[in-house]
């Protein structure tokens, strides 16, 4: 596509906001949407198009937010309605979108409509959500008796027993998340009218949470050994008992988006924004999803990169080699590149710290090794995600024990782990390394006792380091991370090589070096990233670097001929 025929999202950069821990401005301890409000200005200094906000709807909590008790309010943790409306305003007047965060797999066990649901098995609403009774012969609560062997995201059944009507409910998550019945036509409506009527009031699109999994195949079926039903590739991170191939990317998917997409979106005036996250989704279902003619998502948000260093589990973390980065990131551009788009993203609300995960945040490193991986991910094809904190080197909190977590994932997997007979230690080692309360601490706005995030005590402790890393000392200061983030975002803008240009790996089985071009028309960029402590001549890896004319670095003084430790290069070739 051209530039003029070129969707807006297309050279876009969207920023996430995860509320309880951006800034909180009544002293609670907790972020809310008058944080947010104060500080737009920083938000607007980096250059962002669309600000993307993780739920602030009325919830019970369990899942901070992800479970949904009434997706028409906001809950008083957060502010108030007019609050929003505030923010939209806000937003519009300096040019940024607001994106919502859509979770309609599943809502709270408190939302009227599962309340309803579970008053009596007769109840005009019962068959809004998955219920279903033991199996023949085996009486409610005893573990065989469960209506199939899938296995919960957060650790034990995906089956709640309900002593009252004697039958299970479904929930892939939380306990207290049940999962919606898609299958039912009046859930959808209900579902879609509740999009529109934000639509209404000025929101600008959705990022629709494990929107792939709203379809399921539920024949009381148990899963095979890779976790699958069907033919077809394994799905990562699959196990004995999940069940995934029965709900992700389900029967009915393509279908219900695309019924989705023509009773909410069609026709709809104004520049809007679906963005559809899909765990286990593969490339070729991605095609499909996000082709325009198709009317389905704009874009997906996948999660194979951010599986690359999982052995067993999430839990069982093993290094990350470089040649599988660069073949899970080549097929994606690859697959993508003449249909479809793709969501660029390192760090978000449930991964931990890119800068701690896949750089260095070692002092001597942390800083360069932050704006290398920002600078490898921003130059691709695609449209990147900055979470919040991320744009000022954020790293991993230092967890002392396993009472410091408050993640519900992180909780349930150490006691999981206990009955089974793990060591302790070595649990408290991977919570460390990859617990979602990594990216769940306060930003870092100034060197304060609370790093300018409350003037009370954060819900999370906020991480030590903040004396050093935080938004007040970056701001002015040309080479820090901040002003690095600020440059790639503009270079985004200005150049329609950065958001259009076509794709190619170089350099695929270097085991440090990430090297590739962004082509368009006669514009050729260079991008060549080392993501090692080890320095390498650049000119014995890609002699025609030596003719290329200096565009974005991260590190000062540039010697043509040596590639440093964590230095990211972009050139102008021809």
């Amino acid at each position: 596509m051209t530039p003029e025929e070129a969707p807006w999202w297309t050279n876009a950069v969207v920023y996430q906001v995860y509320p309880r821990s951006f800034q909180d401005s009544d002293g609670d301890g907790i972020g809310d949407l008058g944080g947010i409000l104060q500080r737009l200005d920083h938000l607007a200094d980096l250059g962002v198009d669309v600000l993307w906000l993780s739920p602030v709807y009325p919830s019970p909590q369990a899942d901070n937010g992800y479970d949904i008790s009434d997706y028409q309010d906001i809950d008083p943790l957060f502010g108030t309605l007019a609050q929003l409306d505030e923010l939209i305003t806000a937003l519009h007047a300096r040019g940024m979108k607001l994106l919502m965060d859509l979770v309609v797999n599943h809502t709270s066990d408190e939302h009227p409509w599962f309340v309803e649901s579970r008053s009596s098995p007769a109840s005009p609403k019962r068959d809004w959500y998955w219920w279903r009774p033991p199996r023949d012969g085996l009486a409610g609560g005893d573990p065989g008796a469960e209506p199939t062997n899938w296995q919960s995201f957060f650790s034990g059944s995906t089956w709640e027993y309900d002593e009252a009507s004697g039958e299970y409910y479904l929930h892939l998550f939380d306990r207290k998340q049940p999962d919606l019945n898609w299958e039912n036509p009046a859930v959808r409506q209900a579902v879609y009218a509740m999009m529109r009527w934000w639509l209404d009031r000025g929101v600008d699109g959705f990022r629709m949470d494990v929107i792939n999994m709203i379809s399921k195949d539920l024949r009381g079926r148990d899963g095979a050994p890779d976790g699958h039903l069907h033919d077809g590739p394994p799905i990562p991170g699959t196990a004995l008992g999940d069940g995934s191939a029965s709900y992700i990317c389900g029967p009915r998917i393509h279908e219900f988006l695309n019924e989705m997409h023509r009773e909410v979106f069609a026709g709809r005036p104004g520049a809007l924004l679906t963005v559809g996250e899909m765990p286990g989704v593969t490339v070729e279902e991605a095609r499909l999803f996000t082709d325009p003619a198709r009317a389905e998502v704009d874009m997906v948000f996948q999660f194979e990169h951010v599986g690359l260093d999982h052995g067993s589990s999430k839990w069982d973390v093993r290094p990350l080699r470089m040649r599988s980065l660069k073949a899970s990131f080549g097929r994606w551009q690859a697959g993508l590149a003449d249909v479809g788009w793709n969501s660029l993203y390192w760090d978000n609300h449930d991964q931990p710290r890119a800068v701690s995960r896949f750089g260095d945040d070692s002092p001597e490193f942390r800083r360069d090794s932050a704006t290398c991986l920002a600078t490898l991910l921003h130059l691709h094809r695609g449209t990147p995600y900055v979470y919040q904190g991320q744009e000022l080197g954020m790293a991993n909190y230092p967890f002392a024990t396993v009472d410091g977590f408050r993640d519900v994932e992180s909780v349930n997997h150490f006691g999981t782990a206990m009955v089974a007979g793990q060591d302790p230690a070595a649990v408290l080692t991977a919570l460390r390394r990859m617990s979602r309360d990594n990216a769940r601490t306060p930003v870092q706005w100034d060197g304060s006792p609370h790093a300018g995030f409350t003037t009370g005590t954060p819900w999370l402790p906020v991480n030590p380091d903040h004396v050093a890393w935080n938004a007040a000392a970056q701001r002015d200061d040309p080479s820090s991370v901040l002003a690095h983030y600020r440059q790639l975002i503009a270079l985004r803008h200005e150049e329609p090589v950065v958001a259009l240009g076509d794709f190619a790996m170089l350099l695929p089985d270097h085991d440090d070096v990430y090297a590739f071009t962004r082509t368009l028309d006669d514009r050729v960029l260079l991008v060549v990233c080392n993501l090692s402590r080890t320095p390498y001549r650049l000119t014995d890896l890609l002699p025609h670097a030596r003719d290329g004319r200096w565009v974005l670095g991260n590190l000062p003084d540039e010697d043509p001929e040596l590639l440093r430790p964590w230095e990211a290069r972009v050139l102008s070739i021809g």
